[in-house]
């Protein structure tokens, strides 16, 4: 597991080269000239990237789904990308070039040496002032040898519901990789973004042995500090009385190996 920095990772198992949720562009935005801006580069630059054999995108924010970079990836490595319903659209139209096919929740795909499953979040999506809910959101479940990892774009906890669903369903898995950022002020964001107290509890519903924080660090998005979120889930993890090797916060650029 290596950490590109948001909600970017590059996964290798399997023979395989899994990019979830990939942003190298400098601002998160429809824009090149405004909007939320990086302030730290990807942990890999895109040139020394190994061959991406599969992106991942879990909805249409331009956090999360940066039709630019899929555009330097199509025709760079010319991956599958996997993504919720309409997203394949939002893809197409922008370059025909990539390679996007799109899928329902509880939908199950074939890699190949792994498999990996869309499941239902608590979210909602919008590129613009008139696509709001057009097109689907989803987190993912990835069957891979060394056991299934739950990858969660953007979340509200809501009750836990879905994080318990999918232990149920999914279980057990070896990792969670939860959103830990984007979340003041509460009032406006808690039904579309877990606080880091929220996501040390998801982590318990859904019942990981491990997990990664992510959504944290690298675009100012909401009226928390850049630095927030990290302090507040070590915070978390110590009311909870879980040990923070089970739940870690990487840098840019840090590899974890499962």
């Amino acid at each position: 597991m290596t950490y590109i920095g948001h909600a970017s990772f590059l996964i290798q198992t399997a023979g395989l080269n899994i990019l979830l949720d990939p942003v190298w562009s400098e601002r998160a935005s429809p824009f090149s000239f405004i909007g939320p801006k990086r302030v730290n580069d990807p942990g890999v630059a895109f040139v020394d990237l190994p061959p991406v054999d599969v992106v991942l995108v879990t909805h249409g924010h331009y956090d999360h789904l940066d039709v630019r970079t899929l555009s330097r990836l199509a025709a760079a490595h010319r991956p599958r990308v996997i993504t919720p319903l309409g997203n394949d659209a939002i893809m197409r139209n922008h370059d025909p070039a990539i390679a996007a096919e799109g899928f329902d929740w509880q939908d199950r795909i074939d890699l190949g040496s792994a498999a990996v499953t869309l499941v239902p979040t608590r979210h909602w999506s919008a590129r613009n002032l008139s696509d709001r809910n057009m097109s689907l959101w989803a987190s993912f479940v990835i069957e891979a040898p060394c056991g299934r990892i739950y990858f969660v774009g953007d979340s509200g906890y809501g009750g836990g519901q879905y994080f318990r669903e999918v232990n149920q369903r999914h279980g057990p898995l070896k990792l969670a990789i939860l959103p830990i950022g984007a979340y003041e002020p509460r009032w406006f964001m808690r039904e579309q973004h877990m606080n880091p107290a929220e996501a040390v509890q998801a982590l318990s519903d859904c019942g990981a042995e491990f997990a990664l924080a992510s959504h944290y660090g690298t675009f100012q998005l909401t009226d928390e500090a850049i630095g927030a979120p990290v302090a507040a889930l070590t915070d978390a993890l110590q009311s909870a009385g879980i040990p923070p090797t089970r739940f870690r916060a990487l840098r840019p650029g840090e590899v974890w190996q499962l």
